[in-house]
């Protein structure tokens, strides 16, 4: 690896964004994505402020941060109250309400980092003529930003890595000095190498049976086609299933190992899984999973996401028109107003965060997929972590379990293990951890 040239510390457009994630509220290093999502309902007023004050953009896209607005070299805190007065006042305390300030500066914010990787990406084109973009590093979680790379930059194909942040330097690491220092050449078969990003522990079902009968769990275990057919009609009755497959993912984004999936085509989806199933704010937005040989049938992209890395816009043939009284909503009013046919993974600008979903990588999860089709004539369902707000990814089958009971899923399913909501032992509600989080 020859670096070409670099941009450095403290002039970081990771930290620049991290900046603003803590000014509106959120928690650094974790929240940047719920910045990312907010964008849609705001306007991006500050957009020119930022660019006056906090940034000197070039037009190769390289810049310098002014640092009289910034205190994350030298205090506790990532702004300062400099940054305050820009903005008209205080940081917004995490859990208070959010304001349509915070959406339009998440707007703006969010305008500014697409532009800068943008312009660096035409840079990088025209400096070394490569066609194909490899991208990692916690900025390349900005899926928005991914998306216009591949739909406006130079590049014919871009490549992100699954696990882009920290997790991805210390693989990066590993291979750096298993190629270099063991000397064991790179061996470049054409295709991704890194087989879905399932790369964590799996569990067999002797280990399952005894976790789950350890936690007296009731339970049924079906072959695949049986847990298939069985799981399609409970998603087209509109019941939230906890999907727990294969070996775990890596990297921040839940791929189909360990999910919580939905049918897409539901109103109430997204307010339901919200609120009464990950226990976080409402503006979130949730993803598609699609089987990847139909993806542009729904989403404007002709290629594969199977990281979930890339927004694409929903088909415009698939979008519902906005009446003229629902143009004229502001901020948060916008999230009620269905916006396509599959309402419950369409952003409110019209856009999702697309992951396709291959049979070579993950045969199960697209035989459901296949399922859900033949049943609904849809072939994408809701996909997110299988997690509560605050709480790591579940990993072992009782983690699944213990997740399952303190939410309103209907249904879980540890490989080849069906478990229904009303069949499980009565146990008092345990709501303490929610104090934490400060939810109702």
């Amino acid at each position: 690896l020859t670096p070409l040239w670099e941009i450095d510390f403290p002039h970081s457009l990771g930290l620049l964004y991290s900046a603003f994630t803590y000014f509106t509220g959120f928690k650094v290093n974790s929240g940047e994505y719920k910045l990312m999502g907010l964008a849609p309902y705001g306007e991006p007023k500050y957009t020119d402020l930022i660019l006056e004050h906090l940034i000197d953009l070039k037009d190769d896209g390289t810049f310098k941060l002014d640092m009289q607005y910034f205190n994350y070299c030298t205090g506790l805190t990532m702004t300062n109250d400099k940054f305050a007065e820009l903005f008209g006042g205080p940081a917004r305390t995490s859990e208070t309400e959010i304001t349509q300030r915070e959406m339009d500066i998440a707007a703006s914010i969010q305008k500014v980092t697409e532009e800068v990787v943008l312009r660096l990406a035409r840079t990088l084109h025209e400096e070394t003529g490569v066609d194909n973009l490899c991208l990692a590093g916690g900025v390349a979680l900005n899926c928005v930003a991914n998306g216009r790379i591949l739909r406006e930059g130079p590049f014919r194909d871009i490549w992100i890595q699954p696990a882009a942040g920290d997790a991805g330097g210390a693989l990066g690491a590993a291979l750096i000095a298993w190629h270099e220092y063991h000397d064991k050449p790179r061996q470049v078969n054409g295709h991704d190498a890194m087989q879905g990003s399932y790369l964590g522990p799996r569990y067999q079902a002797d280990e399952i049976r005894a976790q789950l009968d350890a936690q007296g769990a009731v339970y049924e275990e079906l072959d695949d086609a049986a847990l298939t057919g069985r799981l399609g009609a409970v998603l087209t009755d509109e019941k939230v299933v906890g999907w727990f497959q294969g070996r775990m993912e890596f990297g921040p984004r839940s791929l189909g190992g360990r999910s919580i999936i939905g049918d897409p085509r539901s109103s109430k989806m997204q307010s339901v899984m919200n609120l009464k199933i990950k226990y976080r704010e409402s503006f979130r937005p949730f993803a598609p999973a699609v089987l990847a040989e139909d993806v542009s049938e729904y989403f404007d992209l002709d290629r594969p996401s199977p990281y979930m890395l890339i927004v694409a816009p929903v088909k415009e043939s698939l979008r519902t028109p906005m009446t003229a009284e629902q143009q004229q909503l502001f901020g948060i009013e916008k999230l009620n107003v269905p916006r396509s046919k599959i309402p419950a993974i369409t952003h409110v600008d019209y856009s999702a965060r697309v992951q396709t979903v291959h049979a070579d990588t993950n045969p199960k999860f697209h035989a459901l997929l296949e399922q859900f089709k033949a049943l609904s004539g849809c072939s994408v369902l809701v996909n997110t972590s299988f997690n509560v707000r605050g709480e790591p990814i579940v990993c072992t089958p009782e983690d699944a379990y213990r997740c399952f009971m303190r939410t309103e899923m209907d249904v879980l399913v540890v490989e080849n293990f069906i478990l229904a909501k009303p069949d499980q032992p009565v146990r008092e509600q345990d709501d303490s951890w929610k104090e934490e989080f400060a939810l109702d």
